[in-house]
């Protein structure tokens, strides 16, 4: 598999622009947030990275990449205050608001929306130019009206109430604030796209069990006694960071627009049936939560936009690899004989 700084060259004369530019990343140092920060260093831009504690040591991974030590500066900083991500945001020319929990918390979409609020006029008032944001495709897919023929793109949303009663909040959290974004931004005149990114899988840079890491992780050693009649969309987080810098470096023709991050669809079966491929010696969760009962078709959908950008999806089959070998690395899973690395297939 080509490594990421491959998949980011470009021509020398963008990156010699690039390495002048000062860019800022919220939530630096989460799972998305991290690998976003090692995809701009690499293609040579300078970084500023908030984080709640820079000191903490669980953001100690940041300052060990590659460029870090020149190029990348840790700042403190809260979505929910103003005046720390206006500091934050001074002299920079564009701004990647990834920051955002996972949780089906009642009280996350208040704090979603407003620290999306504060990220985009903070931006604006700071003179950034462009900001990209982290969507979810919670936001896009939760719809029970939809056509099982239909093709998920760009165009589609989730039905806010279903999400409501459903008690998926999380999916209501980023709807909101993905809408204040784009409300926000085309008010204050700042150029924005939107990035739609699906489950993520891949290797962790951070120490720390993020959500679907942890998810695989529980799968995989039999904690989940039984999985749902369900299908789910998939993605390698370094496609997630190589799409949010390609559509903040083809702002012109990317502005206002969402691109939908996602490299396959499949049921839950299909999912634990490649992670039992890939690690027999694991007790992969086997059993369905209904038995006999016709199973949910997975849904067709289109990634078309990031590819005209130019994004190669890694195949599924990869990411989890690397998952689970970042999973025994970190100490999230006990190191069983690692079996033969896959070689690139469609998943």
């Amino acid at each position: 598999m080509p490594s990421i700084a491959t998949k980011a060259s470009g021509n020398n004369g963008e990156i010699k622009q690039q390495q002048k530019e000062l860019v800022c990343v919220t939530g630096a140092g989460g799972f998305i947030g991290s690998w976003v920060v090692k995809e701009l260093l690499l293609r040579g831009y300078r970084v500023r990275g908030t984080a709640r504690d820079p000191a903490d040591r669980k953001n100690a991974h940041l300052l060990a990449l590659e460029g870090a030590e020149a190029r990348l500066t840790l700042c403190r900083a809260d979505v929910l205050d103003y005046d720390g991500l206006r500091a934050a945001f001074a002299g920079c020319h564009g701004v990647f608001h990834v920051a955002s929990p996972v949780s089906n918390d009642p009280d996350l979409a208040p704090v979603a929306v407003e620290g999306t609020r504060n990220v985009i006029n903070a931006a604006a008032d700071a003179g950034v130019r462009r900001v990209v944001f982290t969507s979810s495709y919670g936001a896009v897919h939760m719809d029970p009206k939809r056509s099982p023929d239909a093709v998920l793109d760009e165009s589609c949303w989730s039905d806010y109430e279903f999400c409501k009663q459903t008690g998926n909040l999380y999916c209501c959290a980023k709807m909101m604030a993905e809408i204040t974004a784009t409300e926000e931004a085309a008010r204050r005149g700042l150029e924005l796209a939107v990035v739609v990114p699906s489950m993520t899988m891949g290797p962790m840079l951070q120490q720390q069990l993020n959500f679907s890491s942890g998810h695989v992780a529980r799968y995989l050693t039999g904690a989940k006694a039984a999985y749902p009649d369900a299908v789910a969309a998939y993605v390698d987080v370094r496609d997630v960071a190589r799409a949010h810098v390609l559509a903040y470096e083809r702002a012109a023709a990317a502005n206002g627009q969402r691109f939908l991050c996602i490299g396959a669809v499949l049921h839950r079966a299909s999912f634990l049936q490649l992670l039992k491929e890939l690690f027999p010696q694991f007790p992969v969760t086997a059993k369905c939560q209904v038995d006999g009962e016709p199973m949910a078709k997975p849904y067709r959908f289109s990634n078309q936009r990031l590819k005209d950008l130019g994004l190669e999806f890694t195949p599924l089959r990869e990411s989890l690899y690397e998952t689970v070998m970042s999973l025994q690395q970190y100490g999230h899973l006990p190191q069983l004989p690692a079996p033969v690395a896959p070689k690139r297939a469609y998943l």
